[in-house]
């Protein structure tokens, strides 16, 4: 390997270690930052090479040394690959069984190659989190669910979840008094909405546990929830099975209702960002029909829509959960005021992706003998990410790529005005701005606040730095303070392992999404 070769892995090796820290792990440390969990799970994946679960470097350098972590490490179910290299890296517990920390840790501990300080920490940390979470001092006693309250708390978290893309000369909210007549269209809009797969999967009250990958819907049913919100129309319900018949109860509907899905879970990928089972072409024939067409989208992230300009409206019901089809009904009728904002960027395209392809091998693909070298049930394989900083919105921003939908965005039937924008510097950043009601009914806004970093930092061109959900009646006004701590303006030095404020310029700007941002204000901090 000549000098340059050797200088190329080093910059590579440190622009990961930097983009982790900047990303990823740093969403898990304001997380653990703000939750303060009396446990983290370790996953099924390898970085750098070492599985997490046996990674010293995430489990032990950072989450133990540099977060001050006093909680245990457990392994995802079947996540543990060895006995002495998981426990020195930070591993205090395997799940769900003991092929590794059962005689084996013994074995290891009597032999010396588990130190006994190291097991004495592993059960401290267990101890430890057992005490200071309750468990110990107040067990669970045992009690009636009550079902009903659960049920209520799953439809306000819904509400407050939907996320309105698309109000076309505002469709929305569907006014009862000038409808007559209402197309419900979708596989399952009749009976339920899907739920997410995998141990994201929530069985259904009173059914049997559902099957590893199974696809499950939960009894909640938009055309019977519709049905009670406008009990004046008449509403009607077309599975799209045949989207010629789908489209001919649009054309005779004031309004037609779209359900479409896209299932996820755990252990898989989903093979492309379109809606599956010919439901594009589904929307496209009754949008067709009637351009007075609503989509709800019951999916767990962005899919392309080649027909949205075509469509009144859009509106993301994600996973929706047990009282789903209650809460998209409180939207689609104004009962409720979208306020949500999307986690996450709809690109245009898969092209514009930071990876639109990846080869992973399929179950089994690989072989036996790839099975017997790796040691597992299935041989690894590499997945190498090399977008740097660039995650997320910054990939967008950085290579001027124009989405669907940003991330941050969403509409309300309310509107906003911001004005008035000032920051004050110091070892924590206020910014304060003020915020008003400008439509017709009460709603709440997400503000976003977003700083860019000197150009010496060499970073995406902003970074989300705060947010606050305010409340507001028609007309108000209300002024709004974001706190800034400095670690968020900070960036991560490898040489030095730590978080530095870079000097300089530092533009910090407010607004309702991460591509409208109306208040700019730039400060120069040491």
């Amino acid at each position: 390997m000549n000098d340059q070769e050797s200088g190329r892995k080093e910059y590579d090796a440190i622009i990961t270690k930097r983009a982790m820290r900047e990303s990823d792990l740093f969403a898990f440390q304001i997380g653990i930052d703000v939750g303060h969990p009396a446990a983290v799970m370790c996953a099924y994946n390898a970085v750098n090479g070492d599985y997490s679960c046996e990674n010293k470097y995430l489990l032990t350098d950072v989450l133990k040394t540099d977060w001050k972590f006093p909680g245990f490490v457990l392994s995802d179910w079947g996540g543990t690959h060895s006995t002495v290299k998981a426990s020195a890296a930070g591993l205090d517990n395997e799940e769900p069984l003991d092929a590794f920390y059962g005689q084996k840790l013994k074995d290891a501990v009597q032999s010396g190659k588990v130190p006994m300080p190291q097991l004495d920490d592993h059960v401290r940390r267990i101890l430890r989190s057992e005490f200071a979470s309750g468990i110990v001092d107040y067990p669970i006693q045992k009690s009636v669910v009550d079902v009903e309250g659960g049920f209520n708390t799953a439809r306000a978290i819904e509400e407050q979840s939907i996320v309105l893309l698309k109000n076309e000369y505002n469709i929305l909210p569907l006014d009862t008094t000038k409808i007559h007549s209402i197309a419900i269209i979708g596989p399952h809009a009749d009976t339920g909405m899907i739920s997410g797969g995998g141990s994201a999967q929530v069985d259904p009250p009173g059914r049997p546990a559902s099957k590893w990958l199974q696809h499950v819907w939960f009894p909640t049913s938009p055309l019977l929830a519709v049905r009670a919100k406008a009990s004046g129309s008449n509403v009607q319900f077309d599975s799209g099975q045949d989207p010629a018949a789908a489209a001919a109860l649009a054309a005779k509907s004031d309004v037609a209702i779209v359900f479409a899905h896209q299932w996820m879970s755990e252990g898989m990928d989903i093979p492309n960002l379109s809606l599956p089972n010919g439901q594009d072409a589904l929307i496209e024939q009754v949008a067709a029909a009637n351009p007075h067409t609503i989509v709800v989208l019951e999916t767990g992230g962005p899919v392309l829509m080649p027909w949205l300009d075509k469509v009144g409206g859009v509106m993301e019901a994600w996973f929706s959960g047990s009282k789903g089809a209650d809460a998209v009904a409180n939207v689609l009728f104004g009962d409720v005021n979208p306020s949500a904002k999307l986690p996450l960027t709809f690109p245009l395209s898969e092209a514009d992706l930071p990876h639109p392809k990846h080869v992973i091998p399929p179950p089994g693909a690989l072989g036996k003998a790839a099975v017997e070298k790796s040691g597992h049930a299935e041989p690894t394989f590499d997945v190498n990410y090399d977008e740097g900083l660039l995650v997320g919105y910054k990939w967008y921003d950085a290579k001027h790529k124009p989405v669907l939908f940003p991330f941050g965005y969403g509409l309300s039937y309310s509107t906003y005005s911001y004005s008035g924008l000032s920051v004050n510097a110091g070892d924590t950043t206020t910014v304060t701005f003020t915020i008003k009601n400008t439509g017709s009914r009460a709603g709440a806004e997400i503000a976003e606040v977003y700083a860019a970093l000197p150009s010496t930092a060499d970073e995406p061109p902003k970074r989300l730095v705060g947010w606050s959900k305010v409340k507001l009646n028609p007309g108000e006004s209300k002024q709004v303070t974001v706190t800034v701590p400095q670690l968020y303006l900070s960036v991560y030095n490898e040489q030095q392992d730590a978080w530095k404020l870079v000097p300089g310029n530092y533009t910090f700007m407010v607004g309702g999404s991460s591509q409208d941002l109306p208040l700019t204000h730039k400060i120069s901090m040491k």
